[in-house]
């Protein structure tokens, strides 16, 4: 069972310049449970068998976000012919993330929401979530990225779509509020082409702005991932399904369950096998030594 306080641990990490070796892993369910609370939890509990830190969901405000033009035009989906239909569909009520909130505590599991608004992000203060996420999509929107940082609290944002003077902007606008920041990189293509995920800004990055820098990946496979954490990302984001082909625009870009336990179980081996910087001649190799090194036994 994953712990709160090994999480909470790596979440305070995950903040520091210099550490990078445990991984904070975000399970992020997004709008993959297509509105049913009962899909949700099973994808939480996805997350909680693989031991990832915390899940995330995605908060709108849909007639903040989207134009009546855009509600209004026609698109089919599971609620309808509209996409009001379609947007509605997708956003759980407040009784319904109280249900959410519940279950992730008796599951002993972190989780958070990225607010795609000020209203919605108005309403995550309400449950007092252990940090913030700003989605690729708003992290060039400076009033909300203000607002968001005028919290204090430690904030996640994605770095897709965007140039590195925007990237410089993003950190300004932290640095003045004083409020915590961990960049992700991030390639907002669904799914990503490994070809142009261009893991090595990570380090540069990290390098060039002296923040910590994470990774949130949208390609379909694992190792990126795991040569995201090689490369300095003291936290990883990865989109989890239930099944790639169920209805969504994220699911494809999404890793099901062997995906997610793989990923997972081989970050958290990944400090272990950085070791300690230093050489050591252990006993089970001095055994060996002297069975094979004839012409001297060893020291």
């Amino acid at each position: 069972m994953i712990s709160i306080s090994k999480s909470e641990e790596r979440l305070k990490k995950a903040f520091e310049i210099d550490y990078f070796y445990d991984p904070f892993f975000i399970a992020e369910i997004g709008i993959n449970h297509n509105g049913s609370v009962k899909l949700a939890k099973e994808l939480i509990d996805m997350a909680v068998k693989a031991d990832c830190d915390a899940v995330k969901f995605q908060k709108r405000d849909i007639n903040t976000v989207y134009s009546s033009k855009i509600l209004d035009s026609p698109r089919k989906s599971p609620w309808g012919e509209t996409t009001r239909e379609q947007k509605i569909g997708l956003e759980f009520s407040k009784d319904e993330y109280i249900e959410i909130d519940d279950y992730c505590k008796k599951k002993n599991i972190l989780w958070s929401a990225s607010a795609w608004d000020t209203k919605s992000q108005d309403f995550l203060k309400e449950f007092n979530l252990p940090f913030n996420k700003v989605a690729s999509a708003l992290a060039t929107n400076k009033p909300f990225l203000e607002y968001v940082a005028m919290e204090k609290k430690l904030t996640f944002v994605s770095t897709g779509m965007m140039q590195e003077k925007d990237i410089d902007e993003i950190i300004n606008i932290f640095k003045d509020n004083k409020c915590p920041l961990c960049l992700f990189h991030t390639v907002s293509v669904y799914p990503s082409p490994e070809n142009d995920l261009n893991l090595l800004l990570i380090k540069k990055y990290k390098e060039k702005f002296n923040i910590p820098i994470g990774y949130s990946g949208h390609e379909s496979s694992v190792l990126p991932s795991i040569i995201a954490a090689t490369m300095g990302a003291s936290a990883i984001e990865r989109h989890i399904t239930l099944d790639r082909a169920m209805y969504g625009s994220d699911q494809s870009a999404s890793l099901e369950s062997q995906g997610l336990n793989n990923l997972v179980s081989s970050l958290r081996k990944y400090k272990n096998l950085l070791g300690n910087n230093k050489k050591t001649f252990s006993l089970e190799e001095k055994n060996v030594a002297n069975k094979l090194r004839y012409w001297k036994n060893p020291e």
